[in-house]
């Protein structure tokens, strides 16, 4: 008799009784689990694997479609996997180089290599990346896509596995390195391999959307809309955005740190501490920047907004006293203090409160102490109460002066609708946010979100008595928030400053991974804890000891010189 193992399929909330070592692909088919749209992965028990995994132990199961994060990862790690292909078969001394997220896709450039004095991966200024170059790349990705070609997940001891990559250009060996696993995972579509921090489809043939088009001196990977795979992503236009990303760049390249293999080696060359001190200057010289602007255009009122755990409150204490230096009186005013009362939050479409939303805030009240403050009126400031879930007054006063500046700091600071009467050549707007300038390598990006998830789950831990699995819980109702009324109001700052350092995932490591630990291997939010603990592994951790007190990650680990 055939040996059988016990599944239980989430999708369908069934067991059943299924040979044993099923393949994914087959179990699909075999109890007919029929999602929304084309299924590509799944979760067993709460790890993404391969539709061709194979099952041996008895296991829950969750068929994913690209609409689920998991599910969307692989779709996009896959499109990855194709145009790299396709671009080492047109163009065999040229590797992809997935720079950042932008504009709802991803920003690619091509890296191009010679031999040179012995060399044979010297890296070389290639041709310029053209109109007709990147036609020509998009139609070899259909072909690639129209042949089905099968994508093999492998495994082999790493020393075999380094020399395999060590043929290559882009230097890709160095990351198996970092891991220091006796065998190490690699993918293979025919004879062109590739590295990917996890799983892919099955084959190429699960590609049905994507676009490919120039965008600036590169190209754009266009990928499906999240809510709805069936269609293409909107694209936005983040000229703003694109200019940040591309400054810190060019940063890095001079500091020749371009990936997390780099910054390892020079972590372990004792350079960690130079690394922290010129990240942080980098800091402070922006800040600075940003005040000088200011102190030149006389604003009255300061916007400061960006996404959760993006290190708003450290850059506005920062930017206080850069302003106090060019002689302005900063008056800083949070959001936050002026919530309605807990009963009155709306609530979203899961029946849980929405602090998101915008009509979280009194806006009525808010806007009539503006303007009894800008029309030279004294005031008494809110403060609230998180505990009570309501607004309290406890006697702060406030009134501008002629050298004052009001600093309004929060979620929604960017949003035109919060003090619509107010004429805009007497604001100032600064959006902030964690934006990733390294990537693991030239494949495997680094996306912002973990950043300031991880941020978030250190400082919600330390201060705020959260787990981690209830900060993770609470992420997608985050996400949503910020998709809604944060992000479509970015491109509309006067400034923009970029919170992310180049050494705190080395950091945040040491405080991050005991804490991820800790969530249950039986539960939802284990799926996210298990990503972030694989993730951290590329990073050679270092000490904290050398960062300063006034440090924007001061905020999340501990140790700040600031009251907040």
């Amino acid at each position: 008799m055939e040996p059988t193992i016990t599944v239980y399929c989430k999708n369908t909330h069934s067991y059943h009784e299924v040979p044993r070592g099923i393949s994914l692909l087959e179990l699909k088919d075999l109890i007919g689990v029929k999602l929304n749209y084309p299924i590509i992965a799944a979760h067993v028990n709460y790890k993404v694997e391969n539709l061709k995994f194979l099952l041996y132990k008895p296991k829950d199961v969750e068929f994913l479609d690209a609409s689920s994060p998991s599910g969307m990862r692989a779709y996009v790690r896959t499109l990855n996997m194709v145009l790299a292909c396709a671009i080492r078969e047109l163009y065999p001394r040229a590797d992809l180089r997935v720079e950042h997220p932008i504009s709802k896709g991803y920003y690619c450039t091509l890296q191009w290599y010679e031999a040179k004095d012995g060399d044979l991966n010297a890296e070389t200024a290639g041709p310029q990346l053209t109109p007709e170059m990147v036609l020509a790349i998009k139609e070899r990705m259909k072909q690639i896509i129209s042949e089905d070609r099968e994508i093999f997940e492998e495994e082999k001891q790493t020393k075999e596995v380094i020399k395999m990559f060590g043929t290559r250009h882009d230097g890709e060996s160095t990351i198996f390195q970092t891991l220091g696993n006796p065998y190490c995972r690699y993918f293979r579509m025919g004879d062109y391999i590739d590295y990917y921090t996890s799983s892919l489809m099955p084959s190429t043939g699960y590609i049905d959307i994507f676009d490919l088009e120039p965008y600036y001196d590169g190209m754009l990977l266009r990928i499906p809309n999240r809510q709805d795979p069936s269609k293409l992503e909107d694209t936005l236009h983040q000229d703003s955005m694109f200019k940040i990303f591309s400054e810190y760049s060019a940063w890095n390249k001079l500091l020749k740190i371009n990936n997390v293999s780099e910054f390892n080696v020079a972590c372990k060359n004792n350079r960690s501490f130079e690394l922290i001190k010129l990240a942080e200057a980098l800091h402070e010289k922006k800040v600075a920047q940003i005040a000088d602007r200011i102190a030149e255009k006389k604003p009255r009122i300061l916007f400061i907004a960006g996404p959760s755990s993006s290190g708003k409150t450290t850059f506005s204490k920062r930017l206080q006293i850069q302003l106090m230096v060019n002689g302005i009186r900063p008056e800083v005013i949070s959001m936050d203090d002026y919530f309605v009362n807990r009963v009155d939050t709306p609530r979203d479409e899961n029946g849980d409160w929405d602090f998101e939303n915008v009509n979280a805030v009194d806006l009525p009240f808010f806007r009539q102490q503006m303007t009894e403050l800008l029309e030279g009126k004294e005031v008494e400031l809110p403060s609230y109460s998180f505990e009570r879930g309501e607004r309290v007054f406890e006697g702060r006063k406030l009134k501008m002066h002629r050298d004052s500046v009001l600093i309004i700091e929060g979620l929604h600071a960017l949003n035109p609708i919060i003090l619509p009467d107010v004429a805009r050549n007497l604001t100032f707007k600064i959006y902030v946010s964690a934006l990733t300038t390294i990537n693991i390598d030239n494949h495997n990006w680094i996306p912002t979100t973990d950043i300031r998830l991880l941020r978030r789950i250190v400082r919600d831990y330390k201060y705020r008595g959260y787990s981690a699995r209830d900060t993770i819980a609470r992420c997608p109702s985050v996400i949503r928030g910020e998709s809604k009324w944060i992000y479509p109001f970015q491109e509309e700052a006067d400034a923009m400053f970029n919170s992310a350092l180049l050494f705190e995932l080395a950091v945040l490591k040491r405080h991050a991974e005991p804490i991820l630990q800790e969530v249950p291997k039986y539960c939802d939010e284990y799926t996210e804890a298990h990503r972030l603990i694989k993730f951290l592994q590329y990073f050679v951790p270092i000490p904290e000891k050398e960062i300063p007190p006034t440090s924007l990650l001061r905020e999340f680990v501990g140790g700040s010189s600031f009251h907040y």
